[in-house]
């Protein structure tokens, strides 16, 4: 009889603590949509875990939490939205573009929510917004990639592959063989190139010209690097970490090893770009819902969140997470490396910083 009892107690207090695992975000309901410009291809990973995380919240956007699209292309999206008074209501709830800069411009517009994350600056390793308007959530790594099977093509050619930043702009035997994403629609890129031009000066974007940067990004950037039947296109490719590390892991799920890219951290310096998580001021978001949206914004701080962004191939916000991406190197290795880029300037010379651009470099 108390050897039942005690199973019937040791079965209760598993019950009990079972239940209390999962339904520690079971009374966030409504529905809700997210904008965000992650790749595509981690996004039904997110979508699981926040349907396992948030069993009663529904999905906005035909099944799915999130809306993906460039950073450029949501910033021009919600622009739209906004109306040209910027008086208007979006159709997203959550936003989490690449870089901070925008986050910047829609405080100022006042279509941001401010929420609190306890104990930021102890937790965050990032800088974050002390009105709360905005908090790192991922971290993208703008490096360098190239290709070593390609080595006696391009020694035979008197080709140098780029070992850093300055090299990828101002070698002038890489004349025609270096590529990027067009930072006219990639948050990212755009980033770098601040950060870049306040590391050499404009003469940087000079320099690029001259030597014929070419503008690609993702599959079909590394596609070129590798080469088709010999012929190599790309020397040196300047490209975010992730989406190296996302085609490699991807190859190797399907019985693929690949020695055809690499990454190369370069030597004068890695570009750190912490991505925010904003929440829409309630009466201008899409549904309402700031409650479920602060939950949402706050697991995607906590350290469950954060693995599962390490898992995308980002890296992580938290000071007590060591975690990295598969392949990758210390984070705290990368941030001592990190070039930094001026937020202020990118959100206030945003314009005349691509007019720049279009001027010296897609002329």
């Amino acid at each position: 009889m108390k050897k039942l009892l005690c199973a019937c107690l040791s079965l209760l207090m598993l019950l009990s603590l079972s239940s209390a695992a999962f339904a520690v975000n079971e009374d966030v309901e409504g529905e809700l949509v997210i904008f965000t410009s992650m790749y595509k291809e981690v996004l039904p990973m997110m979508d699981a875990a926040l349907k396992a995380e948030f069993p009663n919240l529904t999905p906005g956007n035909e099944g799915s939490f999130f809306f993906q699209g460039g950073s450029n292309d949501l910033i021009a999206k919600i622009y739209g939205e906004m109306g040209e008074k910027r008086d208007g209501a979006l159709s997203a709830d959550i936003i989490m573009v690449a870089e901070p800069a925008f986050a910047l411009e829609l405080k100022d517009y006042g279509y941001l929510q401010p929420f609190t994350f306890e104990d930021a600056e102890n937790k965050l390793r990032f800088p974050y917004d002390k009105d709360g308007y905005w908090y790192p959530v991922r971290v993208c790594n703008m490096v360098l990639a190239y290709n070593p099977e390609a080595a006696d093509y391009f020694a035979a050619k008197g080709v140098n592959v780029a070992k850093s930043f300055k090299d990828f702009a101002y070698d002038p035997t890489l004349k025609g063989y270096i590529s990027m994403g067009d930072p006219m629609k990639s948050g990212t890129s755009y980033a770098s190139i601040i950060s870049l031009m306040d590391k050499y000066g404009e003469e940087y974007l000079d320099k690029l010209a001259a030597n014929k940067v070419e503008r690609a990004s993702g599959s079909g950037a590394i596609a070129k690097l590798q080469g088709e039947g010999g012929d190599y296109g790309t020397a040196s490719l300047m490209i975010l970490e992730e989406s190296i590390l996302n085609y490699v892991q991807k190859e190797a799920a399907e019985g693929r090893n690949v020695t055809s890219v690499k990454i190369c951290y370069p030597e004068d310096g890695v570009i750190l770009i912490p991505s925010p998580v904003m929440i829409v001021e309630e009466s201008l978001s899409k549904n309402c819902n700031t409650e479920a949206a602060e939950a949402v914004a706050e697991w995607f701080l906590s350290p469950e969140g954060q693995k599962l962004i390490i898992k995308a191939n980002m890296h992580g916000v938290l000071k007590q997470m060591s975690e990295i991406p598969d392949g990758s190197v210390s984070t705290d290795e990368l941030v001592a490396k990190d070039l930094g880029v001026d937020w202020d300037k990118a959100y206030h010379e945003r314009e005349q910083i691509k007019k720049l651009w279009s001027e010296k470099v897609t002329q």
